[in-house]
Order: C-alpha cells, then structure tokens, then sequence
C-alpha cells in the first residue's frame, strides 16, 4: 500500500479534530424525568399540537395544508386535476411524504364515503371506507377538485379572518385556522391517536348541526336534545337511541352509542342481504366473524356467507337454510358479529392550543367564539379598506372644486419630485391623497370621471357607521352568524341517512342453541386428552392411539348435547358441551383439553364427569382418607360460565372424583394394602364445593389411599369382612381367598 503523503495526514488529523464529539462514548448517568421532559414531552406535546387532535376549525393540520394548496390552485371551480399534481404542490406546505398526503386526500373525497360532507369531489377509484379489501388506486390514476361545501372554509380567508404563518421553509404563509362558516368540527367524524391521548368525533346531520346552534346563539340555555337528536353517518344504518345515555355524551363528550347494521330479506331466494353496515367495522371484518361462528357451529342455520358488493354499494349477502328464522339468525349476529357495534366518543378537540375534551354544547359554544372572532376580524378589514377608499375619494372630491388647478400645479411644478408637495400646499390635502391624485391618468382628468369616483362617498360614509356599529354590537355579530348558518343548513343540508331506533329491552333468557343430538363415546386420558367417537367410527376401528405412557382412565357412552366437567390439578373446573368438541376417530390423539378450554399455565385436566342433569353428586377421594360428597347441583350456572374456582378442596392431594347419580360402592384401598368397601350413602352431602369432607379411612402414620374402584359383586369371596358399620374405620387385609381372586381379574 502506498504511504500517504504529509498534507493527507495532516489533513485526516485536522478532520479528526474537528469531527471530535465531546463526550462520545462515555456512559452519563441522567435522571429518568429529566429524559421524559427534555427527549418524550416535546415529542409529545408535537403529536398532540401538529398531527393527532383537531382543532375548532374540524381540521388537523395535515388535512388543512391539502385543502389551502388545493384553494391556492383555483380547485374551487373548473375540472378536475391529476392527484399528482394536488400531492406534488401539497409538498411545499406538507413535506411528510406524497403517501400521507395521498392517504389524507382518500378520506376527505367523497368516493371514499368517510365522511358525510366530504370537502373533495373524487374522479376514479378512491377505495371505500367500509372495505379494507377495496384499495385506492395510485395518485396518477385518479383526479380531484375541492366540492361546494369546500367554499365555505374558505369565505374571506383572505380578509385577515385568520391568522398565517409561514411554512416549514419560510418560502410561503398558511392558515392556523380555517374561517369555516359552520360548526365543521360535529358535522364529519374525525379520529386521532396522539400520545397518552385521543380523539373521536362522530358525525352529526348538517341541517341539524345549524338549528342546534342557531338556538344556542338565541338562548345560550337550549336544549340541544330537542333539534340534535342523534348522530349521523354516511354509511347510514340505525343508531340505537338511548335518551339518557345520549344526554350523557352530549354533556361530558365521553361515552358510547350502539350502531346496527340495516337489511332487508329476500323470501324466494331465502337469504338475507346486508346493506348498511355501522362505520366502525368492515364487510371483511363481518364476513370473516361469520364465517369462524358457522365453522365453530355455533351458526349452523346459515349455509352461505358472501361479499356481493358493487358499484350500486355496499351488500352482504347471507343464504339461510330451508325453516330457519331470518330476524332469529340477525339477532344471533347482532349479539355475536360487529353487524352491531359501539362507537366510542372521545370529543377531545385542541381550544387555542390546549386539547380539551367538551360536550357538544359547550363545543358550539366555543365555536361561535371562534366565529364571532372571524366575523368581527372580516368587519374590521373590510371597515379599514372603507376608510382608506373615502379618505383618497374626499382627496378626490377637493379636485373636483378646480380641475384647472391641478392641471396647473402639475404642469407648473419644474421637479417631479415636488409635484406631491404642490399638491398638498394647494388644495390643503394629505401626502396619501396627493399620491393618489398625482397618479391618476390624463384620461381621467374629466369631470364625469371625477363625479363617478366621488358619488360613492356618502354610501362609504354609511357603510362605515354601520359596520362600526356592528363591531360594537355583539346581537348584531349573532344575527350574521345566524343568518350564514340558515344560508348553510338551505344550500347544503340533507336528510338524515342513519334511522333512529328505540333501544329495546332484550330478553334475559338466551336463546337456545339447537344442538344435533346423537350418540357418542367419550374418552378421556390420564395425560389430558379427549376424544368423542361415534358409535358407527368405533366399530370400524377401536384401537386407540395415545401418547407414550399415556391411558384412558374414563370412558362412556353419551350423546352430543350433555355437558362435560374436567376438575384441573388446580382446585378448579371447566365446563364445557360434548358438541363444543369435534367428532374425531380413534387412530387420533383427540383434543389437548388444557389447550381447548384455554387453562392456566401449568394446570391441566385431571378428571371429568358427564352430566345430563344436574341431580346427583361428586364424591372427591382424598389421600388423608376424607371424602367430600358435593351435590353436583353446586356446579349449575345460570350465568352460562365456563370456568368455577374452588372446585374441591385443596387440604389433601385428590386421588379421585367421580361423578355418581345414586348412591353406590366403592374399594378404597391404603398404601398399607388394607381395602375398605365404602358406600356413599353412608356420609351426608354438602353444598359447599371446596369442603374437606369426612373421615372414611384410618391412616396410620405414613401411609394413604393409593386408588379408589368402583366395586363389582363377586370381587370379594366375602365382602362383608372389608365393610363396616360405623365410619371411619381401618379397612382389613386381603384374606387367602380374596388374594387367589384378585389374581384372576
């Protein structure tokens, strides 16, 4: 390698220098809030001013960037334009990228349907809100141009309405605020996700939006139930109404409304067709939800379930199977699928750069501040350009007494720079209206042109008393308020598209799920597997695969609509439904029941019990000798829970539990080798579930009950030698006889 020479590495030593950061590399030992308050609060507080949360206007300042630079560029008339073009010039306000400001321009287009007014008019495919399968197409496919409705934002914004500021590179000015002649904030949904808060505003009916405030400028103490009912979505559907849960999120800006989706059913093709869906969820989201409850069956009334969506709008098409109920099977979906949703108010919006959370009156009410602002502002600049135009019109009018004269001055004068001077000293004029007399053209030096320019000056002189008046007057600032409202609510107001309904009471019994019922053979192991096989599977295969070390430790014959118990190594139960489970065959290992009732870590099924009805009782056989008989009733539920704690008791490990209908007999045999033929009639039972139970066995010191068998006649040669009268009792070794049998089971 060459060596370098002298000047390179006098020059490399000299960039090391200078590139040298003081403190590089060293590990600083810095309180955790003072990192929070100098690299989180700005980052923060920069998301909740400058992205997250709108402002009075209705707009975040991404959405009011695209909209001012779609102004600037005269998008309020004439054709559309390439989207292209649009994001490109959005830039030199916006510089986050042309994708945001595409995706921005998506949901303010009315192709869309996002919003309920939306503020641009969409040529091409913009995507649908209701559909996360239905994409966009690129910027340079579509076109777009501001709609109607848009010109309302931006009525006398060059009137100094609003304050500017300069953009990102000080090369041009934007508005703070938009100069929006209605209350936009409560007419289109909004949402926002800032840090450590959020926004959510639905929509509200423009007409209605208008005449609530109207009466509120009237009468600050109106009723805003009586003209706003409800919110309303471009999506339509029915908004469940609740009086005085709607006064509630009127009043606080917090809290959540029910919105179902509307259909309608079609008899000769026995479906139903969804055609309205609530704006917080997607035909894919509904679909996908549907299509897992049918799979799971827990739908097994429909047959088919299909997106049938086209450029007539929004349909979902359900097909039903021959006698099934529609309104039953919609009711169903109501209560399980997003065709009925909440939509959760969050109205926190930013008020002169503080985010607030407001009711919607207390909202209006600080709009028509901000309005009463911008119409006193307009007033003000429209009264100073009147004052200016009359005090060089009155200039004028001085003229008119000697054209001649000024004729002379000007012609007169020997110095371009004096002719001002002159004509202040001869017609006793100011310098502004010796400006503006020196500057007008020989042509108009005429007394008609004179007399024209002067005849305004009493109309000024009136127009100037009255808007002073109205500055002065603030009845007269809520009368143009009021009157640009009505001009609004007439020029762009609707009807509603979402129906209003009256929260019904629902009935407090669940509907019963209509179950296949068929005979089945259950199996359960010692390692916590089940299965359930039908008869007809069995027969034609009954070796049964199992884990390596694993066997069955209960089986018997049931049918597919009773309900099973598995009693976990942790004191507590799980209940489920033989039909919860899958009709599997024998060659398989069948369902992992900790994994299918979705158990705690570590805890897994240790016994199960078939239970048709709820009469009987659960003996648990404890290792101190105890025995707790539980009448099973303990276990019913009317709640429909799936999980009870405290199942048995945890005093003594359990050795076995067992689920009886009548009182029989059983061998309990001791680690000492001595058996005790018990009958469970012979202890009471308790309805506490956990209780410890009864003494049954005498234990000496260091032994316990090793198994618990259900007894069969004949097992003992003479069974009266291991039974006994009174309880608890020891048990008795097995005699010769008994021994030679034994051997042969």
């Amino acid at each position: 390698m060459a060596k370098k020479k002298t000047s390179e590495i006098k020059h490399d030593e000299e960039l090391n220098e200078n590139t040298h950061i003081q403190g590089a590399g060293e590990v600083v030992r810095q309180d955790i809030v003072d990192t929070l308050e100098v690299n989180y609060m700005p980052y923060a507080m920069s998301v909740i001013m400058s992205r997250a949360i709108p402002e009075i206007d209705g707009f975040k300042p991404s959405h009011r960037k695209l909209l001012y630079t779609m102004y600037k560029m005269g998008l309020l008339n004439g054709s559309t334009i390439k989207s292209a073009n649009i994001v490109g010039r959005t830039m030199q306000l916006n510089p986050h990228g042309d994708q945001a400001i595409y995706e921005t321009m998506i949901r303010l287009a009315r192709g869309n349907e996002s919003l309920l007014h939306p503020y641009i008019e969409s040529k091409g495919n913009f995507g649908k809100a209701y559909s996360k399968n239905m994409q966009f197409a690129a910027s340079r496919y579509t076109e777009a141009k501001l709609a109607p409705i848009a010109a309302e934002l931006f009525k006398d914004i060059d009137k100094d309405t609003v304050d500017f500021v300069p953009n990102y590179d000080n090369s041009m000015t934007e508005p703070t605020l938009f100069p929006v002649t209605f209350p936009s904030i409560l007419v289109n949904a909004n949402m926002g996700i800032a840090v450590g808060m959020a926004s959510n505003i639905c929509s509200f009916n423009l007409r209605e939006i208008c005449e609530t405030t109207i009466a509120l400028i009237k009468d600050k103490d109106a009723d805003i139930m009586e003209t706003l009912k409800a919110p309303d979505f471009i999506g339509g559907a029915q908004v469940i109404y609740d009086e005085e849960n709607m006064r509630r999120i009127y009043e606080s800006g917090r809290g959540s409304f029910k919105i179902r989706a509307k259909y309608t059913y079609d008899k000769k093709a026995n479906c139903i067709d969804i055609y309205e869906i609530p704006a917080t969820t997607t035909s894919e989201a509904i679909i996908d939800k549907i299509i897992e409850l049918a799979k799971a069956g827990k739908l097994r009334e429909i047959s088919d379930v299909r997106d049938e969506t086209d450029k007539k709008g929004l349909k979902i098409t359900i097909d039903l199977k021959r006698g099934t109920d529609p309104d039953k099977v919609m009711k169903k979906l109501f209560k399980t699928t997003t065709l009925e949703d909440s939509f959760g108010c969050n109205f926190n919006v930013l008020i002169a750069g503080s985010p607030k959370v407001l009711g919607v009156k207390d909202l209006l009410t600080e709009w028509v501040a901000f309005r009463t602002e911008c119409v006193n502002r307009r007033v003000y600049f429209d009264l100073s350009k009147a004052k200016e135009k009359l005090h060089l019109l009155e200039g004028l009018q001085k003229i008119l007494l000697d054209i001649d004269k000024a004729i002379a001055i000007v012609r007169n004068t020997d110095e371009e720079a004096e002719v001002v001077p002159n004509l202040m000293i001869g017609f006793g004029i100011d310098k502004t209206q010796a400006e503006y007399v020196a500057e007008i053209k020989l042509r108009h030096l005429n007394r008609e042109y004179i007399l024209k320019r002067t005849a305004d000056i009493e109309q000024l002189r009136k127009d100037i008393e009255d808007m002073e008046d109205i500055l002065s007057s603030k009845a007269r600032v809520k009368k143009i308020i009021v009157k640009e409202l009505k001009d609004v609510a007439d020029k762009y107001g609707q009807d509603r598209k979402s129906e209003i309904i009256f929260a019904q009471a629902e009935d407090d019994e669940e509907q019963i799920e209509i179950i296949p019922d068929y005979p089945v053979n259950l199996f359960f192991t010692k390692e916590g597997y089940f299965k359930k096989i039908t008869p007809l599977s069995l027969r034609m295969s009954n070796d049964q695969k199992l884990k390596e070390g694993d066997k069955i430790i209960f089986s018997c014959e049931s049918t597919n609509n009773n309900e099973l118990l598995f009693f976990s190594n942790m004191c507590q139960v799980y209940k489920a439904k033989a039909s919860d489970f899958d009709d599997t065959k024998a060659s398989s290992l069948g369902d992992f029941v900790g994994s299918k009732l979705e158990m705690d870590q570590g805890e897994a099924a240790a016994f199960m019990a078939v239970i048709k009805e709820y009469k009987g009782y659960m003996l648990f056989f404890f290792e101190n000798g105890k025995v707790a008989k539980i009448d099973i009733s303990a276990y019913e539920t009317k709640q429909n829970r799936k999980k009870l704690i405290k199942a048995y008791s945890d005093k003594s490990p359990l050795v076995k539990a067992v689920y009886i209908d009548e009182d029989r007999e059983f061998v309990i045999k001791s680690t000492a080798g001595r058996y005790l033929l018990f009958n469970s009639g012979a202890i009471s039972s308790k309805t506490t579930k956990d209780s410890q139970g009864v003494s049954v066995m005498v234990l000496k010191k260091g032994h316990r009950i090793e198994s618990v068998e259900d007894y069969e006649d004949g097992r003992f040669v003479k069974a009266s030698r291991y039974r006994t009268k009174n309880l608890p009792a020891a048990g008795a070794i097995l005699s010769a006889e008994d021994q030679g049998v034994q051997l042969t089971f």
